[in-house]
């Protein structure tokens, strides 16, 4: 199996900068891309920022010219670069990733979440 453990989450004032990071470990073959999706209660979980194999980046449009996403492919590592934070962006920020386990067989695994607090 594979797991991803988050990290660099916490409390920081509005305006200030986070960056987290999630390591893949496990069973992997191959990674065909990873990122961060945060969830506001009541809400469907919803994508920050995404990174493939190749090197393409994806953003919401809310994070977009402030976070930054990148990728160690050496290990196995995303990170994602807040900047100019809002209160707004305080959420629980989960990180995400397409794996390959083997040669044929590809999950979604999930991070376990960590908090990002903004103060205004």
């Amino acid at each position: 199996q594979v797991q991803l453990v988050e990290s660099g989450g916490g409390l920081v004032q509005s305006g200030g900068s986070l960056t987290l990071s999630c390591a893949a470990s496990g069973t992997i073959f191959r990674i065909i891309a990873m990122g961060w999706y945060r969830q506001v209660p009541g809400k469907q979980r919803e994508l920050v920022a995404r990174v493939t194999a190749g090197g393409s980046t994806d953003y919401a449009d809310s994070v977009k010219g402030r976070f930054i996403i990148s990728r160690d492919n050496g290990l196995n590592t995303v990170y994602l670069q807040m900047n100019s934070l809002k209160p707004e962006d305080t959420d629980v920020y989960y990180c995400n990733g397409y794996i390959y386990t083997s040669m044929t067989t590809w999950s979604d695994f999930w991070g376990q979440g960590t908090q990002v607090t903004v103060s205004s």
